[in-house]
C-alpha cells in the first residue's frame, strides 16, 4: 500500500498505525485464506458431485459461488477501508505511541521481526531503524548524545544486540533468577554496556551493513578514547554481528575501522549453520502449496520475513571470524547433555549445539579454536539472564 505523509504525526508510529496493519494483515491472510479455502473444497466436492450425478447442472455451485464471493469481497473492502481510514487518522498524530510503553515496544519488535523487510517496502514508518538505546528510546550517536546517554563513560564498550521479533529489553529477562543483567554485570567489572534495537526482519546483509556503519559511528564519537569492544549476541544478533564484521573488511575507508577495536565476540544459541525450525517453515510452506485447498495456508507461512528465511542456513564460512577478536560460542540443551539424544536433535528448542558452535558434520570448524560453554536443562531465552554466562562474562571480560 502507499504510504501517507506522517509530516503532522508526532514521532514514531502509533496504535492507531498498528491497527491499520492488523486490518490489511486480516484481509490478506484471514479473509482471503478463508476465500480461496472455501472455494477449493467446493470445487472438488463439486466435481465428486457431477462424477456421481452423471454431470448434473453446475448451476447451484455457480450460485454458491457468487454468493460467498460477495460476502468475501464485502468483508475485504471493510477491511480495506478500516485499513485506509485508521492510517489517515493515525498520520495526525491521534493516539498513543508505540514507544511510549513496553507493551507497544515488544508488538513493534515482533512485527518487524516477521514482516520487517515488508514494512520498510510499504510501511516505512513502521520499520525499526537499527540504533543505540538507553531508557526505551534512540540514542542520536554524536558526542552531545552519547554523553547525555552515558555520563560516565568507560573506554571499554559491551554492545549487546537482541535476536529475532526482539528488543533490548530482553536483556531484563530472568532477572528475577540472578538479580542483575548482562549490562548491569559488564558495568560492575569497569565497561559500558551499549544495547541496540534492530529490525530482525531485513536480511542479515541488510542489518550488517546498518551495523557496521552504526559501530563506527559509536566508536568515532564515544566521549572517551574506545581502547576494547566486546560485541554480545542472543540468537539472531550473533548472525547480524558477523555479518557487520563481513561488511566492514569489504568497504574501504580512510580511518580506523571499528573492527580493530573488537576483543571479544559472545554468540548465545547463534545458529551460525541454521536452525531446523526456520528449515521445516520453508518446507511446510512449499508442502502446503501442493494442493488447492492448503495453498493459502502455505502463503501465509510464506508472509515470513527474509530474516526469518536467512535462518535456514545462517552464514558459512565465506564469513570469517574478525581476525582480532577471541570467540565464545554459549548453546543450550533442554537435556542436562548435550550428547543425550532428545538434546542432540532439538537443542533449545530453536537451535542445537553444532549449529550453536558452528561446527559441520563433516567436522569443519567456523571457529578454531573458540571457547564453547554449554547449558543444560535449559531452553533458547533461558541462555539471557543464566547464572553460568554470568560466571563466563566475568571471565571473559576479566
Amino acid at each position: 500500500m502507499t504510504d501517507l505523509s506522517r509530516s503532522g504525526a508526532s514521532a514514531g508510529p502509533g496504535v492507531l498505525d498498528a491497527l491499520s496493519l492488523l486490518s490489511e494483515v486480516a484481509e490478506e491472510l484471514v479473509v482471503k485464506s478463508a476465500r480461496d479455502t472455501h472455494f477449493a473444497v467446493a470445487d472438488r466436492v463439486g466435481r465428486v458431485a457431477r462424477r456421481g450425478t452423471g454431470g448434473a447442472s453446475t448451476v447451484p455451485g455457480l450460485v454458491h459461488r457468487g454468493i460467498a464471493g460477495a460476502v468475501y469481497g464485502a468483508l475485504g473492502a471493510g477491511l480495506r477501508a478500516a485499513s485506509l481510514g485508521l492510517d489517515r487518522l493515525g498520520a495526525t498524530g491521534a493516539g498513543p505511541r508505540l514507544e511510549d510503553g513496553p507493551r507497544g515496544r515488544f508488538v513493534s519488535s515482533s512485527v518487524n521481526g516477521l514482516i520487517g523487510d515488508r514494512l520498510v517496502r510499504e510501511r516505512p514508518h513502521l520499520a525499526i531503524p537499527m540504533a543505540v538505546r538507553a531508557g526505551g528510546r534512540d540514542v542520536e550517536p554524536t558526542p552531545e548524545g552519547l554523553g547525555t546517554a552515558y555520563p560516565d563513560p568507560s573506554g571499554r564498550l559491551v554492545v549487546f544486540l537482541h535476536g529475532l521479533c526482539e528488543n533490548e529489553s530482553y536483556w531484563d529477562l530472568h532477572r528475577e533468577r540472578t538479580g542483575t543483567t548482562y549490562p548491569e554485570s559488564v558495568a560492575a567489572l569497569g565497561w559500558s554496556p551499549v544495547l541496540l534495537r534492530a529490525n530482525t526482519g531485513l536480511s542479515l546483509r541488510e542489518n550488517g551493513v546498518a551495523l557496521s556503519a552504526l559501530m563506527q559511528r559509536l566508536v568515532d564519537a564515544w566521549p572517551v578514547p574506545v581502547t576494547r569492544v566486546a560485541l554480545v549476541g542472543h540468537s539472531l544478533g550473533g548472525l547480524v554481528i558477523r555479518a557487520s564484521g563481513a561488511v566492514a573488511a569489504e568497504a574501504p575507508g580512510s580511518g580506523e575501522p571499528w573492527t580493530q577495536r573488537i576483543s571479544d565476540v559472545v554468540t548465545l544459541g547463534t545458529p551460525h549453520l541454521g536452525a531446523p525450525i526456520a528449515w521445516g517453515i520453508g518446507h511446510g510452506s512449499r508442502g502446503l502449496s501442493r494442493l488447492p485447498e492448503t495453498a493459502a495456508f502455505g502463503r501465509i507461512l510464506d508472509w515470513r520475513s527474509v530474516g526469518v528465511h536467512d535462518l535456514v542456513a545462517g552464514l558459512a564460512e565465506d564469513v570469517p571470524p574478525l581476525p582480532h577478536a577471541r570467540y565464545r560460542l554459549v548453546s543450550a540443551t533442554l537435556t542436562e547433555s548435550q550428547r543425550h539424544p532428545v538434546g542432540h536433535v532439538v537443542g533449545d528448542l530453536l537451535v542445537r549445539p553444532r549449529s550453536a558452535y558452528g561446527r559441520d558434520k563433516r567436522g569443519g570448524e567456523l571457529f578454531p579454536g573458540a571457547e564453547v560453554l554449554h547449558l543444560g536443562r535449559t531452553d533458547h531465552f533461558g541462555l539471557l539472564n543464566h547464572p553460568q554466562v554470568h560466571a563466563a562474562l566475568e571471565r571473559w571480560l576479566a
